[in-house]
């Protein structure tokens, strides 16, 4: 997957000029804090060469990430159609960009970032979009105004940056700023699954809707060491591979999503939870199934139309 391309090149225009090695150094630091879930009262993207940084080598792979995640979304409701958007912890923007790539018909934006560095950049590269976009100073884990409430409501990559005794209550007032759906995007790793099994209990008990992933609202199958989280691979520019010190022009971004909605979805009997396994005329799919279970299921070419729909399933899609 790749920007879309007036984000690219608003991106390409941010970063023209600025030092290779800058550029590296503050991506390396960036990197270590969000690996490390370094939580000591400074934001990621505290300054300008930060928020530089994380435009080179982390915007591609959280846009992937949550475009995939909408993507979802849009397939398990294909009748919702967001006029409105409410993002926390919008960076520069990722959300917002995904959204109006997904949902053509979005009419304006309410972003709430509090880091002034990367929310400058996110309102330089947003004045591209042809919506109505404003930008709040705000801190996510605080007293929030009262916002009309919005048809989509995003939180992506927020939750590992709090304590933990803020989480939940802010799952709940997000959850009370939601006019339809509500989608949470966190890293794929067994911390940000975890965060985000605690986030679908809470809008389960709530009343909501689970769109996807989950093909049901029952307990999580799954059992530590094995977690659950999607990948989707993102493209890498030469200056995205320079500033990385990488040399492949890709790379895979692993990330666990929840999307809960004041509606039904559509019935959806299982979903791919692991990359498919192919061979000579079979495909072994490990499932999570509407009745709460996951397991893994052979398709050979006996099974005739439903070896052909395994074989052209992927992980993260549903069946």
């Amino acid at each position: 997957m790749e920007l879309p391309p007036l984000l690219r090149q608003g991106v390409d225009d941010a970063l023209a000029g600025t030092p290779l090695a800058d550029l590296s150094r503050a991506a390396g630091a960036l990197s270590a804090r969000y690996r490390a879930e370094v939580r000591d009262g400074r934001f990621h993207l505290s300054d300008d060469l930060a928020a530089r940084a994380y435009l080179a080598t982390r915007l591609p792979a959280t846009y992937a990430a949550i475009r995939a995640a909408m993507e979802a979304v849009a397939e398990g409701r294909p009748d919702f159609a967001p006029a409105s958007l409410l993002d926390l912890g919008a960076g520069p923007g990722s959300a917002l960009w995904a959204a109006a790539e997904c949902w053509p018909h979005l009419q304006n934006a309410l972003l709430i970032e509090g880091s002034a560095a990367i929310r400058a950049w996110g309102e330089r590269l947003a004045a591209a979009l042809a919506l109505s976009v404003e930008w709040r100073e705000g801190d996510v884990a605080g007293n929030l105004p009262d916002f009309a409430p919005r048809d989509l409501v995003t939180l992506a990559y927020v939750l590992d940056e709090l304590d933990p005794q803020a989480r939940g209550p802010l799952i709940d007032r997000l959850w009370a700023l939601t006019g339809d759906t509500l989608l949470i995007v966190e890293p794929g790793t067994p911390a940000g699954w975890e965060r985000v099994l605690a986030a679908r209990a809470r809008l389960i008990a709530s009343g909501a809707h689970l769109i996807a992933p989950c093909p049901h609202a029952l307990a999580c199958p799954l059992v530590a060491p094995d977690w659950c989280h999607f990948s989707r691979r993102v493209a890498r520019s030469r200056l995205h591979r320079q500033a990385k010190g990488a040399e492949v022009p890709w790379e895979d971004e692993k990330f666990i999503y929840i999307a809960a909605s004041r509606h039904p979805a559509a019935h959806l009997s299982a979903r791919v939870i692991a990359p498919p396994r192919a061979g000579s005329g079979q495909v072994r799919l490990k499932l999570c199934l509407e009745k709460g279970a996951a397991e893994e299921r052979l398709y050979t070419k006996r099974d005739g139309a439903a070896f052909k729909a395994a074989r052209r399933a992927d992980w993260g899609e549903a069946l």
